[in-house]
């Protein structure tokens, strides 16, 4: 199956169009699938930047850096990177800058990794516990507002948000086995 055959749920592409709308600039990213069509999205736009990083916390940095140069950015992570990025979460408040990530989660409904279950279950308290604001968008149907609602009060607000992207609504993983 070819990428153009692929298409994304509506409520991904709600996602992308709010970024694309509320004038984002860069997206950074560790590649995930929950991610992919906002990361194919912004591969293939022209008037965005998309960052692949080795790990979380440099997009912290990345989002940061951006706003001083005038631009916005989002970071794209997997709920696993949150524990990463904690130490870095230190810099949003320190120097008070706004900040916006979409975390796709693990350890929640279904989930086959007992790996994944820890950080799951802590993600929301240690975005909380560094002051991020957390959203969550567990239906389709409400992606698109929360995200908007979100995004608005990170960039026009000046506000520190995470929006959670629920396991339920990613969709079940499972192991391949051939």
């Amino acid at each position: 199956m070819n990428q153009a055959s692929i298409t994304a749920p509506a409520w991904q592409e709600a996602i992308f169009n709010v970024l694309k709308k509320g004038g984002v600039q860069q997206i950074a990213y560790v590649p995930d699938a929950g991610h992919s069509h906002v990361i194919r999205s912004a591969i293939a736009d022209p008037d965005i930047q998309d960052i692949v990083l080795t790990t979380e916390e440099e997009g912290v940095a990345l989002a940061s850096g951006a706003w001083l140069g005038g631009q916005r950015a989002v970071l794209l992570m997997q709920s696993s990177g949150v524990g990463n990025c904690v130490n870095m979460f230190s810099l949003l408040q320190a120097a008070d800058f706004p900040f916006f990530t979409l975390v796709t989660m693990r350890g929640e409904y279904a989930e086959f990794n007992p790996w994944q279950g820890p950080m799951g279950r802590a993600t929301q308290a240690a975005l909380e516990l560094m002051g991020i604001h957390v959203l969550r968008v567990s239906r389709p149907e409400e992606a698109e507002e929360i995200v908007s609602a979100g995004f608005d009060a990170a960039f026009e607000a000046g506000d520190k948000v995470a929006v959670l992207l629920g396991q339920n609504l990613i969709g079940r993983k499972k192991w391949e086995r051939n």
